[in-house]
């Protein structure tokens, strides 16, 4: 029972890491079109909130599924692939941050269609994720 509970956990905890992973970089597409002004501030503010407030969530869904892999013995190929593609998204979540840092210092160098394909990148890794979780193709 303790498992199902856990697994329950995991998958709040996923979910609602992906919302902020799905929302900052949009945030970065409107930071990257509006100048300097109380829009610029006003985004700012409601980036470095979200980016405080998804990381605890994105390390919850890491030990809780470090804890469901490793309490539980799952196992299989498919494991480690998802694994590799987590790693993808905290190298990107961690990116986010360094891409805020640089629009709170001004210094953003990128275009917002820039930001709007790099918006896509956790979507595509979603659905890669859940196809590796659901079909365990190796």
């Amino acid at each position: 029972m303790f498992y199902l509970y856990l697994k329950a956990l995991h998958i709040f905890f996923v979910i609602a890491w992906f919302a902020g992973l799905f929302y900052l970089p949009r945030l970065y597409v409107n930071l990257a079109m509006v100048g300097p002004g109380a829009a610029n501030q006003q985004l700012l503010l409601m980036a470095g909130k979200l980016y405080r407030f998804m990381t605890p969530l994105g390390l919850l869904a890491i030990a809780s599924g470090l804890w469901l892999w490793l309490g539980f013995g799952i196992s299989g190929g498919w494991l480690h692939a998802k694994l590799s593609l987590v790693l993808l998204l905290l190298v990107y979540h961690a990116y986010c941050g360094k891409l805020y840092h640089r629009f709170v210092a001004q210094q953003n160098q990128r275009s917002h269609v820039w930001y709007r394909v790099f918006n896509e990148l956790p979507v595509l890794l979603l659905l890669a994720i859940i196809l590796l979780v659901i079909i365990k193709p190796f």
